[in-house]
């Protein structure tokens, strides 16, 4: 990449992204991308497809953002909140590393020479035909009941071992608790007993809290301790939230 663009701003996102995870990928992208401005080249390689049928892409969002990735659904919050103008399949080998293009290593070979070419101002639409449609993920999302809402903790928020749900925040704020309230919840199919906060240092150290963290979502957490490895809690496991003054006795 810098050789083909020298003056380009690289900046390294994350190594994070657990290995095959298009799911998690997906959703570190969307995360990051609204505080990036119009023309970001995000360059993304969570690829277990490497060397397969599935297509290189360019695409472009109408917000003018442009992601080079491969076409395994990586893209689709984005392209869902934000839009999508355009997408391309890199064929034309003038933006691939040259004709020596490995079976394994794309993100090398034909993602990053991409990415720089169109850091160094060269016209998208020239990397091959027009993809008339992208492969979309369908993620599982959290379900609103009579009771409550119930839902899953997707991820980890390391090294800190916070939990991550897929309840959004505006949800659960519908269920009527205020800040301070205490919750009883169901996680991985236990009673936990957390106080409603908005930052961590509401509660003492070691003690348990529920928030709604940087990216909208319903959140559980150890002031200054791992609450994954403290209660071992491996992803994905389910959540249940009842809406305040609900029993959450006799669930299962």
């Amino acid at each position: 990449m810098v050789g083909i663009a020298p003056n380009a701003r690289i900046m390294d996102i994350t190594h994070q992204v657990t290995p095959f995870s298009i799911e998690e990928g997906a959703r570190f992208l969307s995360a990051v991308t609204p505080y990036y401005p119009p023309g970001t080249v995000f360059v993304v390689v969570v690829d277990p497809g490497v060397g397969t049928s599935r297509k290189a892409v360019i695409a472009k969002s109408k917000k003018g953002q442009y992601f080079v990735l491969p076409d395994n659904g990586l893209i689709s919050p984005v392209i869902e909140r934000d839009g999508l103008e355009s997408a391309r399949e890199i064929t034309n080998s003038a933006w691939m590393i040259g004709d020596a293009v490995s079976s394994t290593f794309h993100g090398r070979d034909i993602f990053s020479p991409a990415g720089a070419h169109l850091a160094e101002g060269w016209d998208y639409t020239l990397a091959g035909p027009e993809v008339q449609q992208l492969v979309r993920l369908t993620p599982k999302v959290a379900t609103v009941t009579e009771s409550g809402i119930e839902g899953e903790v997707i991820a980890l928020d390391d090294p800190f071992g916070s939990l991550i749900s897929d309840i959004p925040g505006e949800e659960f704020k519908k269920l009527g608790y205020a800040l301070g309230d205490k919750i009883m919840v169901q996680l991985d199919k236990k009673p936990f007993t957390l106080p409603y906060t908005k930052t961590f240092m509401d509660v003492p150290v070691g003690e348990p809290l529920l928030y709604v963290d940087s990216r909208g979502r319903v959140g559980l957490a150890l002031n200054e301790r791992n609450f994954s490895q403290v209660h071992k809690i491996t992803p994905p496991v389910a959540l249940f939230i009842p809406k305040k003054g609900a029993p959450i006795k006799g669930r299962r």
